[in-house]
């Protein structure tokens, strides 16, 4: 296999010396990786090459002499590249990235993590399969966010045709639609990337919202999507028809109204993308322009305004330092402090020669992906999971957890020093991972110390014309009020209306504790897949797009089943999933994020956890890059009928 063509790498022309510059910019542990990938010298894995890791990133450190007999292995071996023939490059054994992986790491890591690795490295990929459906077979895809516009190209590859329902006009969901000042992903950008569509050229660590756009509107151009997107339209209502063994959907567009069918449906819709508006009492008599953070109004001026912020999530916390640089003055209303993990390259540029290194070093870019991934999620992991045996469950839930907890309020103390009035209000009273773990370079905490900024931690009583009066009574006068208060994120698939086998109802079927087989299925809805389902948010680290590719492998293991085996519908089976309800149940109701005094939005009324995922993420990429047999029912036209 041809590495230099697979990732698309531009060649290496540049001198030495150029070289040597851009290695400067280095992961240490994802160069140290790529220097034995490429040439498999095991004088590398000495342990005067053993970096000593940062926790919860990439990065890592040597000593000042290995660090720069490393930089000049690593110039002799890309000169050598640049110069030499360009021949297909080595390919490692499972054991020697097994090793490579922990060395790099500084510690050990199961070896189930390999064979992602291999997949993720592309060594091993995993193939997706090739499938042959009978005549006018069609899959309709709802939304052309990253779910949708994935699925899509991944059914183009697969053999199967479809068609996506856009609501907005153009591509991008989340992205197209959260335009607010300050937005900006919150995931590193190297993994908030398709793995078969890197970006090597990302102006930031964590890219603002214009430039993550960007990027889905190019993957839409380049992967030829467009022409079979239909925007401005809503699927309003979708019924199984058990006779057909296909669905029969209602859509509401630019021309009214109509029906059409399809032999699979795929919900890209997300948990993300109706905008919950706080019940306050007299909030409709605001006199003043009011928004939410989902549905911003560009053409108000801030400038020398007053403005009140309700919530202090991470829309919040992305929003406020760009007002308060601008209004004349800024009111915070926060229910709830939230954790903040630091993050120094959060609103930095990429450096150049980090850029170069991405685009040009072969496998140095997958490397650091998937050093990314370990480090940023599963390496964590451990701290969102309650040890019985820990004795202080107020303030951390296990020593990873209160480690965590002594490094981040240190962290606390410095941001907020002669202001212990201040640190009272931003430290969180539940344990670290408890609700969303919000990303920040410093800047959020100096923007509420600023002389225009106030936090107000009383709550709301009410709203009237020209302001807010906070629980204690006292008014705050603002021109302008801003609402980050979140999502629907319990109302999946909400306001369509979905019916399966004997036109049960799925709203009806999930209540307010909505469930799936690994996010994806359910019993009596043959067919239907959902894409960022109930119970595979992730609260603990990692990327969505890397949860969903999974998903989106699933179901095509699922479809290639079906039409292979000559049947018209495929349904998951009620045993397994009732098994894995009942383990994920098991497993949340353990979880930091089910702590008493947490205070999330992955809860329901009853206080039951349904948004979020306690699993590894290395547990469910093995659990869903193929179907168990037993897991799903697949049915021929004349089974179907007699199930009837």
């Amino acid at each position: 296999m041809d590495i230099h063509a697979a990732d698309e790498l531009a060649p290496i022309v540049e001198d030495d010396a150029f070289i040597r510059k851009a290695l400067e910019a280095a992961s240490t542990p994802a160069l140290l990786a790529t220097l034995i990938h490429l040439t498999g010298d095991p004088a590398l894995l000495n342990e005067r090459f053993r970096p000593t890791p940062t926790m919860g990133t990439a990065f890592g450190t040597l000593p000042a002499e290995a660090h720069a007999e490393l930089i000049d292995r690593a110039v002799a071996e890309l000169g050598r590249l640049r110069d030499g023939p360009r021949e297909p490059l080595r390919k490692p054994s499972a054991d020697q990235i097994q090793r490579v992986i922990a060395f790099v790491l500084g510690q050990d890591v199961p070896g189930e993590y390999t064979p992602f690795a291999m997949d993720e490295l592309g060594i091993e990929p995993l193939p997706t399969p090739k499938m042959s459906p009978p005549p006018g077979f069609h899959a309709l895809i709802v939304g052309a966010g990253m779910s949708g516009l994935l699925a899509a190209i991944k059914l183009d590859q697969a053999g199967i045709a479809w068609t996506i329902v856009e609501k907005n006009p153009d591509v991008g969901g989340t992205w197209f639609e959260n335009r607010y000042p300050g937005v900006r992903v919150d995931s590193p950008n190297h993994n908030y990337a398709y793995s078969f569509a890197p970006n090597h050229d990302w102006s930031h660590y964590f890219s603002q919202g214009a430039e993550i756009l960007a990027y889905f509107r190019s993957i839409a151009d380049r992967f030829g999507l467009r022409e079979r997107i239909r925007f401005g339209t809503e699927l309003v209502e979708a019924r199984f028809d058990e006779d057909a063994g296909l669905w029969r959907a209602a859509l509401a567009g630019p021309d009214g109204r109509e029906t059409v069918e399809a032999n699979i449906l795929i919900s890209a819709v997300g948990q993300l993308n109706r905008p919950r508006l706080p019940d306050i009492p007299g909030i409709a008599d605001f006199a003043g322009p009011m928004m939410h953070s989902a549905q911003w109004d560009p053409s108000v001026d801030f400038a020398g305004k007053r403005v009140a912020m309700i919530g202090t999530g991470a829309s919040a916390m992305q929003i406020v330092p760009e007002l308060a640089r601008i209004a004349e003055h800024v009111t915070v209303f926060q229910r709830h402090a939230p954790w903040i993990t630091p993050q120094s390259v959060y609103r930095k540029p990429v450096e150049e020669g980090k850029s170069w290194l991405l685009g040009h070093v072969p496998h140095y870019a997958r490397w650091y992906r998937f050093l990314l991934f370990y480090a940023t999620a599963d390496q964590v992991h451990p701290a969102t999971q309650v040890d019985p045996d820990w004795p202080d469950h107020d303030r951390s839930i296990s020593a990873m957890s209160g480690m965590v907890r002594d490094g981040l309020e240190a962290m606390f103390r410095q941001q907020t020093e002669g202001r212990p009035d201040l640190y009272e209000k931003v430290i969180p009273v539940f344990p670290p991972f408890g609700s969303r773990m919000l990303v920040d370079d410093g800047t959020w905490l100096a923007t509420l110390r600023r002389d225009n900024v106030t936090l107000v931690t009383d709550g709301i009583d009410h709203v009237e014309a020209d302001g807010v009066v906070d629980g204690k009574g006292i008014m705050h006068e603002v021109d302008v009020l801003a609402l980050a208060t979140g999502f629907h994120a319990n109302r999946f698939l909400w306001p369509m209306e979905i019916y399966g086998r004997e036109g049960r109802s799925l709203a009806a079927l999930w209540g307010d504790e909505p469930r799936a087989h690994l996010g994806v299925t359910v019993p009596g809805f043959p067919n239907l897949f959902i894409l960022y389902g109930p119970g595979t948010n992730l609260a603990f680290g990692g990327s969505i797009i890397f949860t969903v590719e999974c998903q989106v492998r699933m179901m095509l293991d699922a479809l290639a089943r079906m039409v292979e085996g000559g049947g018209t519908t495929i349904e998951c089976d009620a045993a397994s999933y009732d098994a894995h309800v009942a383990e994920l149940s098991a497993m949340l109701a353990t979880s930091v994020w089910a702590h008493p005094e947490a205070r999330n939005w992955y809860r329901n009324r009853r206080g039951v956890v349904v948004n979020t995922m306690p699993f590894r993420l290395i547990d469910y990429w093995t659990w869903t890059k193929s179907v168990a047999p037993y897991d799903y029912i697949v049915r021929a036209p004349a089974e179907v009928a007699a199930a009837d």
